[in-house]
């Protein structure tokens, strides 16, 4: 487990900040929430590829309790705390991947990816089980799997592409900052 210190906790205090000014900027808005955003997921995946899942996981869950203090969309608090700090949690597992600094094999890049999928993989389960369990009245006679995934797909699947193409590009030269 690693042990927070003083770099780590600015570097994640830097970006929660970065990730919540990037989630302001929406490409689109999906009618009862979710967006495609300017890479706002990209600083939470950073730190967790750089520092580890466990770090990754409570600073996605601290961006997602920031997003639902300063503007959340919840009916109860159980869907408050699935959609929000558990979700974006799940983030965090961008870091159980190693990827080297060097990036210069397909399979590094292969591995950025498929760290980026995990993340938002995990996040997009939990949306997908509160649209089924809580929202489920908006599929009408559609069923509400089917309902839930289209949605959540069509702002979560372009979100996975921007993120894992930034990330593609950006990860060598990050990667050579000293922890």
């Amino acid at each position: 487990m690693k042990k927070w210190n003083t770099k780590m906790i600015v570097e994640a205090g830097i970006m929660i900040a970065l990730a919540y000014l990037l989630s302001r900027i929406k490409l689109y808005e999906a009618p009862q929430g979710g967006a495609v955003t300017a890479g706002s997921m990209i600083p939470i995946l950073l730190f967790a590829m750089r520092w580890g899942v466990r770090p990754g996981m409570v600073t996605g869950a601290v961006f997602g309790i920031l997003k639902l203090i300063l503007g959340g969309w919840f009916f109860s608090p159980a869907q408050a705390i699935l959609e929000y700090p558990i979700a974006f949690g799940l983030l965090g597992l961008a870091g159980i991947s190693s990827i080297s600094k060097e990036v210069d094999s397909p399979k590094d890049y292969f591995n950025i990816v498929l760290s980026v999928l995990l993340a938002i993989g995990g996040r997009f389960i939990c949306h997908l089980l509160a649209g089924v369990i809580f929202f489920s009245e908006y599929a009408g006679n559609q069923n509400p799997w089917i309902y839930s995934l289209i949605y959540q797909s069509s702002y979560l699947v372009p979100e996975f592409i921007i993120s894992s193409i930034i990330l593609s590009l950006i990860w060598k030269p990050l990667s050579k900052i000293e922890k």
